[in-house]
Formats: C-alpha cells, sequence, structure tokens
C-alpha cells in the first residue's frame, strides 16, 4: 500500500450520491495530489471494485446505498476486506451509530454534514493509522443495549467466519461459499457450526436474523446537501 503518500494512493468512495462523491473526490485530491479516486454506487459494486484492485488504501463508505441494510455494508466490507480501513461516511451521526459503526470495525467516522476541513483531518488521521471521530462527538455514556451484545456476538467471530456469515446474509449455498473462499464445503460447514455457537443461534437463518438485528436498529436519515 502506499497509505499517506499521496501518488498512487487509492481511495475508494462508496456512495450513491454523485454530488456527494464529488465532494468527497475534490476533498481527498486536495489532501493527496494525485490520488486515485475510483466510485462505486451500491454494495456489490463496492465489494467488485476492492476485489479488482491490487491495493487500496481507503474505503470511504455511505451506510444508506443501495444493497445495505443498516450495518450490513460495513460488516460486508470489513469480513471481506480487512486489510484495507474504512471510514464510514453517513448523515447520520447520532453518537450511538458512530459507537457501532467502530465496534464493527470502521476506522472513523466522518458527517455528511462536515466542512472540508473536517472531512480531510479524518482522511489524514486514519492513513495515518489512528481513529478518527469528530471532535465535538462524545461517546462516553453509551448505555449497554441489546444491539451492543449483538456486536459483541459478531466480534467474537474470526474473520473468515465473518466471512462465511456474510455471505449466508446474501443467500449462498454451501458449496458456493466454498468456492468463493477457496476452500472445501466441509470447512464451510465447521465454520457454520461455529457461528451458530458463538451467536447463540439454532439455525443459518437465525444467525443471518442476529446479523440484520444490528441494521434494524439503524434508520438513516436523508443525505445531507452539499
Amino acid at each position: 500500500m502506499h497509505r499517506g503518500t499521496g501518488l498512487e494512493s487509492v481511495v475508494v468512495i462508496a456512495d450513491d450520491h454523485p454530488l456527494f462523491r464529488d465532494a468527497l473526490k475534490h476533498a481527498i485530491e486536495n489532501l493527496l495530489p494525485g490520488c486515485s479516486c475510483p466510485t462505486a454506487g451500491d454494495l456489490d459494486s463496492v465489494c467488485e471494485l476492492l476485489g479488482t484492485l491490487d491495493s487500496a488504501d481507503l474505503v470511504l463508505l455511505d451506510l444508506a446505498m443501495p444493497g445495505v441494510s443498516g450495518f450490513s455494508g460495513l460488516i460486508s466490507v470489513r469480513a471481506e476486506f480487512p486489510e484495507v480501513p474504512v471510514i464510514v461516511v453517513s448523515a447520520t451521526e447520532d453518537p450511538g451509530t458512530i459507537k457501532k459503526c467502530l465496534d464493527l470495525g470502521a476506522s472513523g467516522f466522518i458527517p455528511k454534514s462536515s466542512g472540508s476541513e473536517l472531512i480531510t483531518d479524518g482522511i489524514r488521521s486514519v492513513l495515518a493509522g489512528e481513529i478518527y471521530v469528530p471532535p465535538y462527538v462524545d461517546l462516553d455514556g453509551e448505555g449497554d443495549t441489546e444491539t451492543d451484545q449483538l456486536i459483541r456476538k459478531l466480534q467474537s467471530l474470526t474473520p473468515q467466519q465473518t466471512r462465511v456469515l456474510s455471505m449466508l446474509g446474501k443467500g449462498l449455498l454451501n458449496k458456493q461459499i466454498a468456492y468463493e473462499l477457496g476452500v472445501s464445503e466441509a470447512t464451510v460447514k465447521a465454520h457454520v457450526s461455529a457461528i451458530l455457537l458463538k451467536l447463540d443461534a439454532d439455525s443459518r437463518t437465525q444467525a443471518v436474523i442476529i446479523m440484520n438485528k444490528i441494521g434494524s436498529s439503524f434508520a438513516p436519515d436523508e443525505p445531507a446537501s452539499v
């Protein structure tokens, strides 16, 4: 990777609103001259794009895109591309949502209402290996909710188990998951068994429901104007 160097850096912008994509791209190009900024407007396109790139230094990910339910996009990207840091960029900016994003593996959170200075501060911090939250956001005092408990269960999964769960959520069969991951069906079955045990789920369907419950706690706002 070329993290933070600008030249030959790759920052993926995942947002379905062209105007906001352009605003992010402008902020990135000012911060990292020569940076490549490929874009995607839905979850499938994001994952396909990341799969074709030799490397990416950062993903800027909207929580509310086609193919995404709540935090499912973040869960999927973190599961399939754990080596790429993700900054969530969202119009929903309450402390509870921000905390859940960080708990689910995001390296930072930038509200869509942010000005260019705060956007560049967030990108610069994450490229430097830091966790970024806007300075005015207070994450202390967030209660221990049911969603927090579910997130802790998800955090107990290994990266490969999280990938398998994400693929179960897409409706893939064991043999399809085995093909995608390059492993045997027996290995997939072992992962599924471990997932059910860690999530206290009785079936594949219940495991997916548990994952989707996290998304049901998220109600996206209308996109901020840019």
